[in-house]
């Protein structure tokens, strides 16, 4: 399935490629980025095999990740998430850190999480973010998300973000 390409003023939104691996390792390896994540730093051959999983989910569910761009730069992924074993489709964000506080990821999830809606007609989304994840904490609020509780997930526990269906006051 071709993944489709969403843009906003600042963003363009498309599917991984080859010439993304480099800048997608360099994300992968970067301890910051990774404490907000599961906190597992990946090496270059992980960070290929991530992005053919992120790739092959677009074929099995017709939904997946997407890289983000910024004036023609790699800036980050964001996207729907479910792969085996998850609950329920996530809406997920990570960007490099230089693209940090310029309300990218708000604006990159506000677009994603609008498709998602449109496209597919759910009428739930989440976020599974950690507790300690300040960041993506505030991006979830600025998208409207509500905390429901928490979960366990990927060997950690998760808050649980509850995106409303329909876009409100999303702060960019």
């Amino acid at each position: 399935m071709p993944v489709p390409t969403l843009t906003t003023d600042r963003l363009t939104l498309r599917g991984f490629r080859a010439g993304d691996w480099d800048a997608y390792a360099a994300l992968n390896a970067d301890r910051v980025v990774r404490e907000g994540l599961d906190g597992k730093l990946l090496d270059r051959d992980q960070s290929w095999s991530q992005m053919e999983t992120f790739m092959g989910q677009w074929a099995l569910r017709g939904y997946g990740m997407f890289v983000v761009e910024v004036e023609g730069r790699f800036a980050g992924r964001v996207g729907i998430l479910q792969l085996a074993g998850w609950p329920e489709p996530e809406l997920a964000w990570t960007l490099a850190t230089p693209f940090w506080g310029r309300g990218l990821a708000t604006e990159a999830a506000a677009e994603v999480r609008s498709w998602a809606f449109a496209t597919f007609g759910w009428d739930r989304l989440v976020s599974y973010i950690r507790p300690t994840n300040q960041r993506s904490r505030r991006v979830a609020e600025r998208l409207g998300a509500a905390r429901e509780g928490q979960i366990a997930f990927l060997g950690k526990v998760a808050d649980v973000w509850v995106h409303p269906t329909a876009a409100r006051g999303v702060v960019v």
